[in-house]
């Protein structure tokens, strides 16, 4: 039976559980869970990770842990009780744990590896922290360690800060807020300042002396000397080396290095040095012989010097080389250190070049404490203390020293009968009383073991030495009386023996008879003579003598002899214990000189400080002593003796001496009669304090009464314990008059002099320290009295002085701060007080950081939830005291510009943020109780409209990102729960007051306003929180946003009819809270807009400013990054269903739905603007929301934002003309007129003309770069009119020039033809703007369909790529999945005029065929019916596709959408019709470009003609004589006679074609191609013998096309007119394999053009021919004008879509496939592997691949022909080696299109030729027969005799084969200049006749951008169309020539009319 648990609530996972059982829930390793349940070894619970899951699992593989648990029950929470620091640890590493990982991500490596090592660290202080073995200081220390990294790696990953308490989280609820804002600043600023350390300290490592000559022991001492005051300022560090310059004691640590200790920042200066003075040990001259002397001496070698600078920019931890200077002159020696210090070291050698001491330094901060434990492997292994001179900066009460410092000086000595000067030596020795030598007393330095005797170096002949040796004598003090040191001076023989004589001896005594040490100073003492054998041991018989010169001791003067020898030293004491001050001794021994009392206690105040603080408690004792003997005459000496030493311990070097003193009073202090004499002296300074002039001693009183009250209380408490009580009432008088001389003091105002103020101000210092020493003789309450008096008694603000002010204040804020308020009765006493003081401060707004400071005590004591009587009643008395002047102080402080110094901000930041603490805490304190007095307190409305408008702002203002630091997210979420709290409370007494009549629409705005901007907060958004940070605060707090939504639309469905004043002022900012990713605040706030449109419906009739508003808001908002996919449904769905039953719910579901579609476009938009975006998704969402604006919403102003955003793009993304046309849109909209405009976007503010003519200038600038020359030429036009009309020559004339020279880049400069691709996009994946529609696409230079195809599938990276042309069914329409379905689509002019005109350049026709564009269309070939496999082309028919835009290409975007598609089908006679066509036209192209000379090389029309003939020959025509000339064709087809009859004039044409362009062929045909042109010849007339022609009537010497003028007119890239108005497209083809070249030519025939047709049913029939499964692939090999077009026949779709439909399915939608380009495909994958024999022989027709093929559906129109050599292929590099193989290096040329005659399939009218301009043989050539097919190869072996050019590329391959083409043509061509002679000719079809007129009506001009139409919703702009004139206005005007009848006849052209202008005269007129 399942039982709850009692005990087993939490728990950790020890091993992993699957949940394989019923009702088990899996559980991973290191999960933590809680328990609910048990039943026999099994528990139900949940993981902490995912609560809603429960589940049972195993108790074993639990480990319990201990945890209580807070709300027993359903909804229980349990929290381990294990240590704060580990839970918070464990759940750190956590969210660590996820955000390491994506630091790796974004590449951020430094960072990454830092925390990877700082949580390895945590991990590992974590186990020390579990394991509990560690003592309490470690403990303490671990865990600062611990909470240090938390804090840093939480700020270095933008995570909060963390309140603590004792490295400790504190939980905000537990605490005041004024108490967690003050950790919160506490943590933050010591994260911002570092604290300084105050004590410094400098580790010194001697490593070695690197020196060539040494040999000897040295002995190095450190030191550090000041050189400002040149003196040294520590003791030394003194150290040993060996012969090799070694440390001679290597395993001891502490003889090598050393910690300088407790260096001040005063000692951390850049004259602040390490010295190092070198002595060696050895012979007296370095150069003597080793055995010349056995003794050793200390001899000066060497100095080095450092500047401690070096070490304060930062830790040097590196080996330093310091250089080492000898001595040269060894009199200096004592001074060498300052000489180089002073860069004199010039008079000094180096000890070598190479030579130099190596030491490691490093400077250490912090405690010497400190220190330890951070290095503390420094101290394990030893080191030793080096201190400063003298005491410390401080002095510690416990620390005990008697350090007595010799300076070993200088002496003076005779040379004692010797012709040179002493080598003399000093030892010294300290003898106690007894004669004895003390024992190991003498310290060299640290590191060095003390010795018991100390001998000086020698200077060598030098009867005047200067040593400055310092050495430590730590004497103990027992030891000091009389003892004395003794100098013994030795002569240093330097002969061979050595010897040391003894001459002389001097001695100090170290005290004197009185008690006296050695006073500090320098010491001159007498140097006594003496023999060598003089016995020094018996002390008695020297210590009579004088010592020192100028001191005799009794009647021994005779002793002394005249003598000019001396010796000095210099003394220092440092001792804790010892005096050299008599006055101290005589204060001391006052009751052996009683006379001397009063003196004595006069020069106390002259003692040292630290003199009285060594004897503080004896001086004490002597001064209650003297107090005590006589308190009438030395009373008020005592009394300012004892102030005196009370002031002194304020010094902050004393100031550790304070403890020393209240232990005194405590248990020491013995005077029980004293506090008599105290209040009395005290009372007495008081009371004449408002008369004395000179109050400064009257102001140390006051400074000392902390410690005067103290003396006072225990003295009466000694008193009563001794007494029993008595005169307890007196005492309580004495009390009551003293403070009342206080508060008569204090009432009285400064008159003048600020002497009084100055007194109060100190009184008022040091009155709190008072009140405990009141409260342990008096009632809690008494003192509280006394205290409420003497501080009411202080003057008002208005009377006093600034600077008492402020002690005033803080006199109030050590009274909160005492241990006196803490107690609630006496806190109710001096609540008011406090209260009202600073009330006053507030209200004249001074002092307000130090009142924030009292204001925050005052609540830090006021707990949460206390439900106390006297809480309840302070709160009620702060409340009606300060909360009005709080709300005004927080309201003047936010509204004051912040200070500019960094210190004054962080001051103003934290008067701020406390004060905010404090209103904060006074609200949360506050109870429905207080809230109701608090509202019933108003009297009046306006003064509650006051208060809650009051209140309302400075909600505002605390909720302000600025308001707290951005990683204070604990004290935000609490600010916030203490808001939302109070606005539920406030928001009822709106309800009440402030509705019906009472309406006031400012306290509603100023509630809405606060609502919407809390719910908008950042703090609150929880969807952006780690999982545990969001579980944590909704535990706490819940989702605050959803509670004051919920609020929200409480109170605005209480507003009533008054909710129309908020209509539409308050649609944004609850659009702004709807936006946020909350269900629950989305569902209660969404239906407001509902209600908004209903009250807007009845006021107006209408909602338009609803629609408006929430259109405005919608963009700026969703652009900001808010709203998403479930929004838009949510909105769309909650108002419809709330609009089902409303009246208007027609206008209302379209403003739904436009929003709606609003929404899906700029969702869209922001996905796409995202960073890694392409762009040209980017552009495409751009245009859709530009035009939805324009043509739904009619947004002007956003409309032109987006324009020029539009534009942006199309800049970066170089589409100029695109870029043009977009800028056009906003040009559009402006006219030529004088209005003024606004600054807008980056336009300044200007006129309207200025813009638009800013705007031309830019138009035309991008049209250029984007060759669209033909655009800029109109607006060159336009913009000039404007020029022209208002006189301004200047720019007209640049402007004319500017159009100039467009006209000349039309002629000059190449432009590519770009390819259009129709692009679909299916699937529910896309984004709404391209979501299952199709596009035409306008393609990038030299971008084929496979490039195209794998750029798009770049921009759509998750998109399957279609494998076939059908239109997608529903499935694909609607799967959740993105399709793509690509193939290239042929454009189709809409105006033919200018492309049919005769003798118009291709430069100037290629433009029209390309632009303007709204029409293309793409072919597909199938058979119908039974396929013959004899002839295919009976059955083959053609499904053609037309597409129609909703607007034309190239315009605003690249792409646009597909609006309409037409299909038809073209039958296999209208097939042949306009294959014959297209293939004629190209022919008589290249004929007239050979006439005239535009051909720099035969070879195009060499090809052309070769593929014609041979496949002609081989039975290309015969197939469709066979197929549609047929008996059985006519008969069955009657309605087809026409075209059966247009066919067979097809067919003659084309031979008459041929048979002239095999004359101009012979003219101009190299040499080396002569037996190929006979070839030709030869198959010609096997042709016309297939064609029952047997011969013409003027073979040879007619042709068969006429030019006007004998010849076509010179004009480059010149075409013949076209015949259709209507053709296609086609993209040549390169074939998917690689063939051998091979000798037989391959070549296009009639029939050619067909059979590529033929080719694009693969997979289409079902013959089992798989000719038909071969695909061609596009062609790459032309950059010329046709831009190698895919042909619409052959290349309806993309390559990779016209596999056989029989293929399997896992090719269909093959990205891989898709995206390889055509060699690289698998044949069995999309072409099958060619078998049959029809194949085989297939593959011998065609050529490599390097030439172009025409293409064989379009008309010359269509067409853009450009044959010169310049124009070749993106394989030109290798199919130019392949040419220079053969010798010589050709650029093959480019075919032109051939004409196509419409079909009427299509139901448009034919354009041919007329009935007179026919062939005559058509009446007299019977119905032709099928002739027989004679096959000239072996290998076509085929069911299908026209196979021969089928496949072929459509120019025969005689770049292989031809050495030689190019020099015989040009040869020809040179000597050619004329055309070929026109004998009389035949009549024939006209395609040129004379040249014709031109009509200017009818002339299309050169680019319209676009037109206005009903099919074409999108409005559309119209800059560039030209009105009708009688002018051509883009057309260059005709050459002369063309005009010349018109010229002869005398005929003039007239003007066309004026054209309006704005001004009334033309420059025509003038």
């Amino acid at each position: 039976m399942w039982i709850p648990t009692e005990h087993e609530k939490y728990g950790v996972v020890i091993a992993s559980f699957r949940g394989t059982v019923p009702y088990g829930l899996s559980l991973e390793i290191g999960d933590t869970v809680q328990i609910l349940e048990k039943c026999d070894g099994w528990y139900r619970g949940f993981a902490l990770k995912n609560p809603n899951i429960k589940g049972i699992f195993p108790s074993s593989y639990v480990h319990l842990k201990n945890a209580c648990v807070k709300n027993k029950g359903q909804f229980e929470m349990v929290i381990p009780t294990e240590d704060s620091v580990i839970t918070e640890m464990t759940s750190t590493l956590r969210d660590w744990g996820t955000m390491w990982k994506q630091l790796y991500v974004r590449n951020e490596g430094d960072l990454f590896h830092r925390l990877w090592h700082i949580m390895n660290e945590i991990l590992d202080l974590r186990r020390q922290v579990l394991v509990g073995h560690l003592t309490h200081d470690r403990m303490k220390d671990v865990k600062r360690h611990i909470t240090a990294r938390l804090d840093w790696g939480n700020e270095q990953l933008g995570l909060d800060l963390v309140p603590r308490k004792e490295y400790a989280m504190v939980d905000p609820e537990d605490i005041s807020i004024t108490e967690l804002y003050r950790l919160m600043e506490h943590r933050h600023r010591k994260k911002d300042t570092p604290v300084q350390a105050s004590s410094h300290h400098l580790f010194v490592q001697m490593k070695s002396l690197m020196c060539s000559n040494l040999g000897e022991e040295l002995e190095v001492i450190f030191s550090l000397f000041d050189s400002k005051e040149n003196r040294p300022i520590s003791e030394r560090f003194f150290l040993r080396l060996n012969r090799n310059g070694l440390p001679k004691a290597p395993d001891k640590p502490e003889r090598h290095c050393s910690l300088f200790v407790d260096l001040g920042s005063s000692e951390l200066r850049k004259d602040i040095y390490i010295t190092v003075h070198i002595i060696r040990i050895g012979r007296m001259g370095a150069g003597e012989k080793k055995n010349a002397c056995s003794v050793q001496y200390r001899r000066p070698f060497g100095c080095a010097v450092l500047s401690i600078a070096d070490l304060l920019t930062g830790e040097t931890k590196d080996d330093l080389i310091l250089k080492v200077y000898m001595c040269n002159t060894e009199s200096e020696w004592y001074q060498i250190h300052e000489n180089i210090i002073k860069k004199l070291n010039a008079r000094y050698n180096l000890t070598g070049s190479n030579a130099g001491l190596a030491v490691s330094l490093q400077l250490l901060h912090g405690d010497i404490e400190q220190i330890r434990r951070e290095y503390s492997s420094v101290f394990s292994h030893g080191v030793s203390i080096t201190r400063k001179l003298g005491f410390s900066n401080i002095i510690m009460p416990g620390e005990m020293r008697n350090d007595l410092y010799i300076t070993i000086e200088r002496g003076e000595f005779e040379k004692g009968g010797k012709s040179v000067a002493r080598n003399v030596e000093v030892t010294m020795f300290i003898v106690d009383s007894s004669g004895q030598t003390l024992k190991d007393f003498i310290s060299f330095g640290s590191g060095e073991p003390p010795a018991s005797e100390y001998h000086s170096f020698v200077l060598y002949h030098n009867n005047s030495p200067r040593w400055s040796e310092l050495l430590k004598l730590p004497i103990p003090v027992d030891k000091f009386r009389g003892a004395h040191i003794r100098f013994e001076f030795r002569h240093c023989s330097t002969k061979e023996k050595g010897e040391k004589k003894l001459f002389g001896f001097s001695f100090v005594p170290l005290m004197q008879e009185d008690g006296r040490t050695l006073p500090d100073g320098t010491h001159e003492l007498i140097v006594h003579k003496c023999e060598e054998n003089t016995n020094l041991q018996d002390t008695t018989r020297y210590l009579k003598l004088p010592f020192s010169k100028g001191i005799f001791l009794g009647n021994n003067n005779q002793a002394m002899k005249a003598t000019k020898e001396s010796f000095c030293i210099t003394s220092f004491l440092c001792s804790t214990k010892l005096t050299q001050n008599g006055d101290m001794l005589d204060l001391l021994k006052w009751r052996t000189h009683p006379d001397k009392i009063t003196g004595c206690l006069s020069k106390l105040k002259e003692i040292d400080g630290s003199e009285i603080v060594k004897f503080l408690q004896d001086t004490l004792d002597t001064l209650f002593g003297i107090l005590d003997e006589n308190s009438q005459k030395y009373g008020s000496k005592v009394f300012d003796s004892l102030v005196h030493i009370i002031n002194l311990l304020q010094d902050s070097k004393f100031h550790h001496f304070k403890p020393v003193m209240d232990t005194y009073i405590e248990s020491h202090f013995a005077g029980a009669l004293a506090y008599r004499d105290l209040i009395k002296v005290l009372k007495w300074y008081v009371d004449r304090i408002t008369e004395a002039e000179r109050q400064e001693h009257i102001q140390e009183v006051l400074k000392a009464q902390e410690y005067i009250f103290k003396y006072i209380v225990q003295s009466r408490r000694l008193f009563s314990l001794a007494t029993g009580g008595q005169n307890e009432e007196e005492f309580r008088c004495c009390i009551q008059e003293l403070l009342m001389s206080v508060r008569f003091f204090l009432s009285q105002e400064s008159k003048g002099s600020g002497a009084l103020s100055q007194s109060q101000a100190v009184f008022l210092s040091s009155f709190p320290a008072v009140y405990s020493e009141l409260l342990k003789l008096f009632d809690v309450r008494e003192v509280a009295n006394l205290v409420q008096d003497t501080l009411g008694s202080l003057p008002t603000i208005l009377h006093v002085d600034d600077s008492l002010q402020a002690i005033k204040l803080q006199c109030i804020g050590k009274t909160v701060e005492s241990q006196l308020y803490t107690n609630p009765d006496s806190r109710y006493i001096l609540l008011p007080v406090v209260l009202h003081h600073l009330h006053i401060h507030l209200q004249e707004q001074k002092d307000l950081i130090m009142c924030a400071r009292i204001l925050s005590n005052v609540f830090c004591l006021i707990k949460k939830n206390s439900s106390e009587k006297s809480v309840l009643e302070e709160i009620d008395v702060i409340v009606a005291s300060l909360l009005d002047i709080l709300l005004r102080t927080i309201l003047e402080i936010t509204s004051r510009p912040q200070p500019s110094s960094s210190a004054m901000r962080f001051q103003f930041q934290d008067v701020t943020g406390e004060f905010v603490a404090c209103l904060l805490s006074l609200l949360r304190q506050m109870t429905d109780r207080h809230y109701q007095q608090l509202l019933d307190s108003f009297n009046t409305k306006e003064e509650l409209r006051d208060f809650l408008l009051q209140i309302f702002t400075v909600f505002r203002i605390l909720i302000r990102p600025e308001m707290f630091p951005k990683d204070w997210t604990v004290m935000r979420l609490v600010a916030n729960n203490v808001i939302i709290t109070t606005v539920l409370y406030l928001s009822d007494a709106l309800r009440k007051n402030f509705l019906n009549e009472n309406f006031d629409y400012k306290i509603w705005d100023s509630y809405f306003y606060l609502a919407v901007i809390f719910i908008n907060q950042l703090c609150l958004q929880l969807e952006m929180f780690t999982p545990s940070k969001k579980k944590k605060v909704l535990e706490k707090y819940g989702d605050m946003r959803v509670t004051m939504g919920c609020e929200i639309f409480s109170m605005w469905q209480n507003l009533g009819e008054h909710k129309l004043h908020f209509i539409p002022a308050l649609i944004g900012p609850f659009l702004e809270v709807t936006l946020i990713p909350q269900p629950d605040l989305r569902n209660v706030m969404i239906p407001i807009f509902h209600d908004m449109m209903d009250w807007e419906q009845r006021r107006s009739g209408n909602f338009k400013q609803v629609e408006a508003k929430l259109i405005d808001k919608l963009d700026s908002l969703m652009s900001e990054g808010k709203g998403d996919e479930t929004y838009r449904e949510l909105f769309n769905s909650i108002l419809l269903k709330k609009i089902e039953r409303e009246t208007w719910r027609e206008s209302g579901v379209s403003l739904i739905a436009t929003v709606t579609r609003l929404m899906e476009r700029l969702l869209d938009y922001r996905d796409c603007m995202k960073m890694g975006e392409v762009d040209g998704k980017k552009i495409g969402c751009t245009v859709s929301l530009l035009n939805f604006y324009k043509t739904e919403l009619n947004k002007e102003e956003m409309y032109i934002r987006y324009i020029h955003k539009l534009y942006d793009l199309h800049l970066k993304a170089q589409n100029f003309t695109e870029a043009a046309y977009t800028l056009l849109l906003y040009d559009e909209l402006l006219e030529w007129s004088d209005r003024p405009l606004r600054e807008f976007l980056t336009y300044p503010m200007q006129t309207e003309w200025q813009r638009k003519e800013h705007l031309h200038l830019t138009i035309i600038q991008n049209f250029d770069r984007g060759k669209c020359w033909e655009n800029g030429i109109i607006l060159c036009r336009k913009i000039a009119e404007q020029y022209e009309s208002y006189y301004d020559y200047r720019n007209l004339s640049k402007m004319r020039m500017m159009e100039a020279s467009l006209y000349d880049k039309i002629m000059d400069q190449q432009r590519l033809e770009p390819e259009f691709f129709r692009v679909g996009f299916y699937g529910k994946k896309f984004p709404f703007f391209l979501r299952n529609k199709e596009f035409v696409c306008r393609g990038h230079d030299y971008e084929r369909l496979e490039a195209f195809q794998q750029r798009m599938l770049n921009e759509f990276p998750h998109a399957i790529a279609m494998q076939h042309a059908n239109q997608p069914d529903e499935t694909i329409f609607q799967a959740e999945a993105q399709y793509l379905q690509i193939y290239a689509v042929t454009p189709i002019p809409e105006s033919q005029e200018v492309l049919q005109r005769e003798g118009v350049p291709d430069n100037i026709k290629s433009f029209y065929k390309v632009n303007h564009i709204w029409k293309f269309r793409y072919d597909r070939p199938f058979h119908k019916g039974t396929k013959d496999k004899e002839n295919e082309f009976k059955s083959l028919w053609v499904e053609r596709t037309s597409l129609y835009l909703v607007q034309s290409l190239p315009g605003i975007s690249r792409w646009f959408e597909v609006e309409k598609r037409e299909v038809v089908e073209m039958s296999p006679l209208e097939n042949a019709i306009e294959v014959l066509e297209n293939k004629n036209q190209q022919l008589k192209t290249l004929i007239s470009q050979c006439q005239t000379r535009q051909m720099q090389n035969i070879n195009p029309l060499t090809m052309c003609l070769n593929g014609v003939i041979d496949a002609a020959v081989n039975g290309g025509v015969s197939r469709y004589q066979e197929a549609f000339f047929v008996k059985e064709y006519i008969l069955s087809h009657p309605e087809d006679g026409e075209k059966i009859a247009r066919l067979r004039e097809l067919m003659l044409e084309q031979a008459q074609i041929l048979e002239f362009g095999l004359a101009v062929h012979e003219k101009f045909v190299p040499q080396d191609m002569r037996p190929l042109h006979k070839k030709l010849v030869d198959q010609f007339f096997v042709m016309k013998s297939s064609l029952g022609i047997q011969e013409f009537s003027a073979c040879m010497q007619a042709s068969p096309v006429h030019f006007p003028n004998g010849s076509p007119r010179v004009c480059r890239n010149s075409a013949p007119a076209s015949v259709s108005p209507d053709g296609t497209r086609v993209i040549p083809r390169r074939s998917p394999l690689s063939y051998p070249a091979v000798n037989r030519y391959s070549s296009s025939s009639l029939s050619s053009q067909a059979s590529a047709e033929v080719s694009n049913i693969t997979g289409q029939s079902e013959s089992s021919d798989e000719v038909f499964n071969m695909q061609p692939s596009p062609s790459t090999s032309s950059l010329s004008s046709t831009h190698s077009a895919s042909p619409n026949v052959t290349s309806s779709a993309p390559s990779s879509a016209r596999a056989s439909p029989l293929l399997s399915d896992k090719h269909k939608h093959s990205r891989e496939n898709s995206c390889l380009s055509p060699r690289e495909r698998p044949c069995s994958a999309i072409y099958p592997t060619p078998v049959e024999p029809s194949q085989r022989m297939l593959f011998n027709h065609i050529g490599d691949g390097a030439l172009p093929r025409s293409d064989p559906n379009l008309s010359a129109p269509e067409k853009a022909v450009n044959p010169t050599p310049s124009s070749w292929s993106l394989d030109s590099g290798k199919e130019a080696k392949n040419m220079s193989d053969s010798g010589k290096l050709i650029s093959p040329p480019v075919p032109p299109r051939p004409t196509q005659t419409a079909s009427p399939a299509r139901h448009t009218t034919s354009v041919s030729p007329s009935p007179a301009g026919r062939s005559p043989l058509k009446g007299s050539v019977q119905s032709f027969t099928p002739s027989p097919v004679e096959y000239h190869s072996p290998g076509l072996i085929s069911n299908s005799p026209v196979l021969s050019g089928s496949y072929s590329s459509g120019i025969s391959s005689l770049s292989r084969c031809s050495t030689s083409e190019t020099s015989g043509f040009e040869n020809q061509v040179n000597e050619q200049s004329a055309p070929l002679p026109v004998p009389v000719p035949v009549p024939v079809p006209s395609y040129g006749g004379e040249e014709p007129v031109r009509k200017e009506s009818k002339t299309p001009p050169p680019y319209s951008v676009y037109e206005r139409t009903l099919r074409r919703p999108v409005p559309l702009p119209h800059s560039l169309s030209i009105p009708v004139t009688s002018e051509p206005p883009a057309l260059p005007p005709k050459p002369l020539a063309a005009r010349s009848s018109h010229l002869e006849n005398g005929a003039r052209r007239t003007d066309p009319g004026p054209r309006p202008r704005p001004l009334p005269r033309k420059v025509s007129q003038l």
